[in-house]
């Protein structure tokens, strides 16, 4: 592999300046921090990009109890799930966009607020209609936090004459990881020792922490361009926003039930893309430059690419725990247990990666893990001992480390300073979307019981994935050996 260069065919640009650079004295020449990466810049936006997943999974242990206080079903109490991958779907791009307008650190500190709001009003809530309005508010809020991370980080880096910053993009990426796997326990902790509004209420803490931590350690953005109301508005591209969000929320919807495929859903996000596509190649101020992303093939690769990266993990971690359950009869502390390696190798693997800022053979490497534990899954049954069932989970867990900086070092590097941010959001709208389409997935495979003959469908389907991720690196010249740092 030769040196790094930009991509020849992708559209990529070189970096341009700064759209807010930092009006304080931190940023002038001369007066820059030794470590302009250190912990006192990147601990808040580490803490605001993980109260996402956080939020995401620990809402789980509770919905029992709320379901019984306002004496709500099954089916509705779960839409305090589904409220909020909805939500964020639709709000990481969208918040991408405002911070371009309006400066990554006012973005990051209002979404903040809103976390802020959306925990009291989770507290207080009365009825379970007020409650999926928090959750809603939680969904809005942490969506900003994430895509104004990744601009600010670019910011402070190209104004200090950094590279790729490696390290700091493994920290997200772990970060990540371990908040979701620590939000099920700690979910279950403060809902079994406080109730479920505990849930919520931490929200409140965390937010004035990431706030606090904010205005001490990120410069100020600079001062925003005074515009007429009728201009704001344009730049704002509020119908691109209606149709990103009519075609995104359509598909979650129709992914979410593919056994039983609601067509006019997939028509009508067929139809609204197209419309969002016809708006965004003459806006003014797209949402999404698709004029952009149509060049940027080798970032089309890494969309896909982090799609089916999330479809393999959810479908492989929450299918083969219900065949646990179901047809080994392991309780639920037993096959979380067995999950716990995954984890840990997962963030061992993501740190040894980020720290080397390997790119390309990680996301080979991922399609082989994945590849392999699919295999596995072919010869387990009801009777098979734990060994092998740990061994499967753990070439999943290379699978997860390996995709998980090696994709977002890609983003990186495929786009520019100006663009990061809505990029940044739609690399985890697109992870959304992976997670939601496993649900369906593992609802074809296994029918009405996660039987041996499911879980082996199931992994027919992963090995699939798994070659498809080897097939969109390996023949893909655009995605560089390493992010060459300095």
């Amino acid at each position: 592999m030769g040196p790094l260069g930009p991509p020849a065919d992708t559209g990529r640009r070189e970096p341009a300046p700064p759209r807010n650079a930092s009006c304080t004295p931190a940023s002038e020449p001369g007066n820059r921090p030794s470590n302009p990466l250190g912990w006192r810049f990147t601990a808040p936006l580490l803490l605001g990009s993980t109260l996402n997943p956080i939020n995401s999974s620990m809402i789980a242990t509770a919905l029992v109890g709320i379901g019984a206080d306002f004496r709500s079903s099954p089916g509705a109490t779960a839409g305090l799930i589904s409220v909020l991958y909805l939500c964020s779907a639709v709000a990481q791009p969208t918040m991408g966009k405002l911070a371009v307008l309006f400066g990554p650190r006012r973005i990051f500190l209002s979404g903040v607020s809103i976390l802020l709001l959306a925990g009291v009003v989770g507290v207080l809530a009365p009825n379970l209609g007020v409650l999926l309005v928090s959750r809603a508010l939680i969904g809005v809020g942490t969506s900003a936090c994430y895509p104004t991370a990744m601009a600010l980080v670019r910011r402070r880096a190209d104004e200090s004459g950094i590279g790729v910053p490696g390290r700091v993009l493994g920290n997200f990426s772990i970060a990540a990881q371990v908040t979701a796997v620590v939000g099920l326990p700690l979910g279950g902790v403060l809902a079994g020792s406080f109730g479920w509004r505990a849930l919520f209420a931490v929200n409140i803490p965390l937010a004035l922490l990431a706030f606090a931590f904010t205005l001490l350690g990120v410069a100020k953005d600079a001062p925003v361009q005074k515009r007429g109301r009728g201009s704001l508005l344009t730049m704002l591209d509020l119908p691109g926003i209606a149709l990103f969000a009519g075609a995104i929320i359509s598909l979650l919807v129709f992914l979410s039930a593919l056994a039983t495929p609601a067509w006019w859903l997939a028509a009508l996000a067929v139809v609204l893309a197209g419309a969002l596509l016809l708006r965004e190649r003459h806006a003014r101020s797209p949402l999404i430059d698709v004029r952009m992303l149509g060049r940027n093939g080798a970032l089309q690769r890494t969309y896909l690419r982090s799609i089916l990266a999330a479809l393999a993990t959810y479908a492989s971690m929450y299918g083969a725990s219900q065949w646990m359950e179901q047809s080994m009869g392991l309780n639920a502390a037993t096959v979380g247990l067995i999950l716990i390696p995954l984890s840990l190798l997962s963030i061992v693997v993501a740190r040894v990666v980020s720290g080397r800022a390997w790119v390309r053979w990680p996301l080979i490497l991922a399609g082989i893990a994945l590849t392999l534990s699919a295999g596995v899954m072919l010869l387990v049954n009801h009777n098979s001992g734990v060994a092998l069932l740990v061994g499967m989970t753990l070439l999943l867990g290379l699978t997860n480390g390996f995709s998980s900086f090696a994709n977002q070092a890609a983003l990186y590097l495929q786009t520019t300073a100006a663009e990061i941010a809505v990029a940044s959001g739609l690399l985890r709208t697109s992870m959304y979307l992976g997670a939601i389409g496993s649900s369906s997935l593992i609802g074809i495979a296994f029918g009405a019981s996660a039987s041996d003959v499911g879980l082996h469908a199931l992994a027919w389907m992963l090995v699939a994935i798994g070659a498809a991720m080897v097939v969109l690196t390996a023949f893909d010249r655009n995605v560089p050996a390493v992010a060459a740092q300095h």
